[in-house]
């Protein structure tokens, strides 16, 4: 669906481009430009809204690519991890040394995950996985699956090769979305997508070329 154009002067986008690019809170940001911290608010939703539609539209995985899942969410007391109370479930794939995938999901059951596997990874893929049971049936589809372990140092295949790349990016997004100090779960998907286009695109430098060329400023 084709999105309005922003009434904003365009000097004015582009400095909100900047800091969104350098990562600025929209309300410091809006303090340092001069400008309503509503309108910072959305326009930062704005360009969300277009990493998500570009993102999504990437082509699928092929080669070897790690799978996981993963729970977003301050710090609770209680069960951690899969079932772990007010935590947002997510789900990544990552091509070894290449790009990520990442999606908020509503569980981490089979029916969830391996639709998102079929549409997003290319059949005859090595589709590295942990143990959880609902990647059980891609033993006998059309991927190639291996079990991996969880160490220390992150992944590790059965032959002892670490596989970290899933795992850094689930650090560095998390990381990221920290400083937000709590995000509304009905938001929450734009800014995984954001850490998604952080970590696969580049310098900041190439990342705004990428935003202002999309946004035709």
């Amino acid at each position: 669906m084709p999105r309005r154009r922003s009434r904003l002067p365009a000097d004015i986008q582009r400095r909100l481009v900047e800091h969104f690019v350098a990562g600025t809170p929209a309300r410091i940001a809006a303090d340092l430009i001069g400008v309503h911290r509503n309108t910072a608010v959305l326009y930062f939703h704005k360009l969300r809204e277009v990493l998500a539609d570009k993102l999504d539209a990437s082509p699928a995985f092929d080669g070897e690519i790690e799978a996981d899942e993963s729970y977003f969410g301050g710090h609770r007391k209680g069960k951690r991890g899969r079932g772990a109370a007010g935590k947002v479930p997510v789900f990544g794939l990552l091509k070894r040394k290449g790009r990520v995938y990442a999606v908020m999901i509503p569980d981490v059951s089979r029916h969830t995950l391996l639709p998102i596997i079929a549409d997003k990874v290319v059949p005859d893929a090595v589709v590295y996985t942990d143990a959880l049971a609902s990647y059980d049936t891609l033993d006998v589809s059309g991927f190639r699956h291996e079990r991996i372990r969880k160490a220390e140092e992150g992944f590790v295949n059965a032959r002892g090769t670490p596989i970290n790349g899933i795992e850094n990016f689930w650090s560095q997004a998390k990381r990221h979305l920290r400083k937000y100090n709590g995000i509304p779960r009905q938001h929450f998907a734009l800014f995984l997508k954001e850490c998604e286009w952080r970590f696969n695109d580049g310098t900041p430098r190439e990342r705004l070329a990428q935003m202002t060329a999309w946004l035709n400023l």
